[in-house]
């Protein structure tokens, strides 16, 4: 019975080390996504390096759920430029054209008036209270390519949030039971396999076999429970 026993502890090993794997793997993608955004960021020189629109006044140059690619250069602000841009007190950023820039004589300071190519008025409406221009920190990046409609995936996580928190729970799941039932499958042929070993006296075998049913399991070389049991009564116990 002892080597049962140290089978068994064994397979509840498995099971831990299973788990962690999965943790571990998720945690990864999280940190692969990070890794990506913090790349794109350097490269474009942009806080935010894509943006999507999210209302309709740059049309019909840019329609809503459309993705724009950022970049922010240290050249100067030109008009006509189309822009995104953060205004004081608000959280989400603004895509619009850039229509007037003027430089200070006394401080050299550029202020920047944007307007949507789909509005009546410039924008000092949206502009913070008593703003009447843009300086050079309230730009995130110049546009500089889009794909259309790509960004309507954000659009309506935003305004329906359970979508959202629906859709971050369902790829959590996935990452974490990607293997269940590979394991599932192990462990049933593991148990079946150190009992009927134990009783017909081929003990010996035992953590043989369940080195090689881990080995068989890494590499992807079976494909389900069956497959494996044949494998391993030929390997150890014998028969067809």
């Amino acid at each position: 019975m002892g080597f049962i026993g140290d089978s068994m502890e064994s397979i509840r090993s498995l099971q831990i080390r299973q788990a962690i794997t999965q943790i571990v793997s998720l945690g990864m993608i999280v940190t692969s996504a990070l890794i990506i955004w913090k790349g794109l960021m350097c490269v474009t020189g942009s806080e935010s390096p894509v943006v999507v629109v999210l209302s309709g006044s740059m049309e019909p140059g840019f329609k809503r759920g459309d993705i724009l690619f950022l970049h922010m250069s240290e050249d100067p602000i030109r008009t006509g430029e189309i822009v995104v841009f953060n205004v004081d007190g608000r959280e989400i950023p603004i895509v619009h054209r850039v229509i007037k820039v003027h430089e200070r004589k006394d401080t050299g300071v550029i202020d920047i008036l944007t307007k949507g190519d789909n509005n009546f008025g410039d924008d000092r409406l949206l502009y913070a209270h008593g703003q009447l221009w843009l300086q050079q920190h309230h730009i995130m990046g110049r546009a500089v390519g889009y794909l259309p409609y790509v960004g309507w995936v954000t659009i309506i996580m935003t305004e329906k949030p359970f979508i959202k928190y629906l859709l971050i729970g369902a790829l959590g799941l996935l990452v974490i039971t990607k293997e269940s039932e590979w394991y599932e499958d192990i462990f049933e042929t593991k148990f079946v396999l150190v009992v009927h070993l134990a009783y017909v006296g081929h003990e010996k075998t035992i953590r043989d076999a369940l080195v090689d049913v881990n080995t068989l399991h890494r590499k992807k070389k079976i494909l389900n429970c069956l497959k494996l049991s044949m494998y391993l009564k030929r390997r150890f116990i014998g028969g067809t």
